[in-house]
């Protein structure tokens, strides 16, 4: 297993306090400095990281799945809008549609999507470290540590290298 995932295993419930602390300390760092570090970060970290050794976020969060999300979905799925709806979608607490179960049922067995051409836009935004958005995030990243290597290791180098 690559070590980096192995660290985070061992690691990641351990320092979730820490980590709400610190992002709750850079919500006054908010800058596109800010956001072009996390993505250096970002790329650095993913650069070491393969997404199918883990999928931690396709086996424990349910992704939000907007209408055109939806839409697309179904129509490569060759079924109705509707049925869907039905099968696939349900109303969280937060009354967001999102995938009604986990593992999601496009994950598959070597931990690729079955539907990863038109996979859901959290789907596509998830860990939400790049793009210049870290800083509009901020209040994911910590709960997203828990379920992704990839954002535990980017938040560990900005702990060392940002002081607040």
């Amino acid at each position: 297993m690559n070590p980096l995932i192995e660290e985070w295993n061992k690691k990641k419930n351990s320092v979730f306090s820490s980590n709400k602390k610190f992002l709750s300390k850079l919500t006054k760092h908010k800058s596109k400095a800010l956001d072009r570090f996390a993505e250096e970060t970002h790329d650095t970290v993913f650069a070491k990281i393969n997404c199918l050794e883990c999928a931690g976020c396709c086996s424990s969060i349910p992704p939000m799945v907007n209408k055109t999300d939806s839409a697309r979905i179904a129509r490569y799925l060759g079924i109705s809008h509707t049925d869907f709806e039905k099968k696939y979608l349900k109303n969280d607490e937060d009354n967001d549609t999102v995938i009604n179960q986990t593992p999601c049922p496009f994950l598959q067995n070597d931990n690729t999507c079955s539907i990863y051409e038109v996979r859901p836009k959290a789907c596509r935004d998830y860990p939400h470290t790049n793009h210049l958005t870290f800083s509009s995030n901020l209040s994911y990243h910590a709960v997203n540590a828990l379920y992704c290597p990839a954002v535990y290791h980017i938040l560990e180098n900005m702990k060392k290298n940002i002081p607040v």
